[in-house]
């Protein structure tokens, strides 16, 4: 244990307690206790709790801007709608929010985007993070949260398997409308035309052929 400065003892390598009881317990956040929470990270709201998101890897935000930039040059080009992207809120359904990598609007529905969040949208789009707890997440729940929601398509972009999955909503729930890979042309049911070449997609994660490090830097021999 050391002192710092103003004599207080502290643990080294402790969180900073102080600061996290600033907040509210999981269980009892409020919709306003969310939508008022700034920071340098991405969270999701759900029935009073929080989730905190990876921050997003150098290789996940080229795979980003290069399907933003497709579907942005797609719908605007035919004046479709809007494509935005993360960090945006979307409302699912009362006090549950999530934070879509892409999301569109269709023109019809522009009602639906607001300032501060959205209230829906006609496209999802989840780039998965390799970590196991958000896959579960992006496979699984959003699957069944952005159905519940009434988002007409959901597309599953998934850097691991080097696959793209892209969902159709039927009722209540998805169908399946294409599991695309390497060499395959991935293509949209709700937006006619609009395709994305698998490979060169992932292929954007990596454009100079040098193997991320990590933020490590090598120890000289």
């Amino acid at each position: 244990m050391k002192k710092n400065s103003n004599h207080t003892l502290l643990e080294e390598g402790e969180p900073a307690w102080e600061v996290a009881r600033l907040f509210p317990a999981q269980g009892h956040w409020r919709v306003g206790d969310y939508l008022n929470l700034d920071g340098n990270f991405l969270v999701e709201y759900s029935q009073g709790y929080i989730d905190v998101l990876p921050m997003p890897t150098t290789s996940h935000q080229r795979l980003l801007l290069y399907l933003h930039g497709l579907l942005m040059a797609f719908v605007v080009s035919r004046d479709l709608g809007e494509a935005l992207f993360a960090p945006l809120k979307v409302r699912i359904k009362r006090r549950e929010y999530r934070e879509p990598d892409i999301l569109f609007a269709s023109k019809e529905h522009a009602h639906l985007k607001g300032e501060r969040f959205w209230k829906g949208a006609d496209l999802v789009m989840e780039i998965v993070s390799p970590d196991a707890k958000s896959r579960r997440r992006d496979l699984k729940k959003k699957r069944q949260d952005y159905a519940k929601a009434g988002i007409p398509e959901y597309w599953i972009v998934d850097p691991r398997e080097e696959t793209i999955a892209v969902l159709r909503l039927a009722g209540e729930s998805y169908d399946v409308h294409g599991e695309f890979s390497r060499g395959e042309i991935a293509t949209s049911h709700l937006l006619a035309g609009f395709t994305v070449d698998v490979a060169a997609a992932f292929d954007r994660q990596n454009p100079d052929g040098v193997k991320p490090t990590n933020g490590k830097r090598r120890r000289k021999a």
